[in-house]
């Protein structure tokens, strides 16, 4: 169940490392009610995402380098209260699941400590050159397990 999915995120468990990423809500971002447009929050997400990979030693044109795109397959979002202009927000990303062949990722947004929205991305692992989904290569495991690790 999606919801249920979703409710995990703002007591994630000891176990799996959480990456944040600060960000600046700029006023392209905001939409005619002054709040965050909702389709900012999956750039956000991005944003947080490419971040913890690439503290992890392998920025995303690394992956794109070993012949591997990551496209998002599928996205959630459960939105709790608005983000307006200037807020500074808490982006935080944390491994949610490693598959044969795609990988997630759960999300919590803040502003000074207050849930104001969560989500769930679900990555497929892509060759480059084919544009097909292959088997998660070992490199790929291995580094997603320093994701999962404290």
């Amino acid at each position: 169940m999606p919801h249920a999915r979703l409710a995990r995120v703002s007591t994630p468990e000891p176990s799996r490392a959480r990456h944040t990423t600060r960000l600046r809500v700029r006023y392209a971002e905001t939409d005619a009610g002054g709040g965050v447009h909702h389709g900012e929050y999956l750039t956000y997400f991005e944003v947080a995402r490419v971040e913890a990979l690439r503290t992890l030693g392998v920025p995303v044109g690394g992956f794109e380098a070993r012949g591997i795109l990551m496209p998002v397959v599928e996205a959630r979002l459960r939105y709790l209260r608005p983000a307006h202009l200037d807020d500074l927000l808490d982006v935080t990303v944390l491994l949610s699941a490693v598959g044969p062949a795609s990988f997630s990722f759960d999300y919590e947004v803040t502003r000074e400590g207050l849930l104001l929205v969560t989500g769930w991305t679900r990555m497929a692992v892509v060759a480059r050159d084919t544009g097909r989904a292959i088997q998660l290569p070992a490199w790929v495991r291995e580094l997603l397990g320093g994701v999962a690790a404290t």
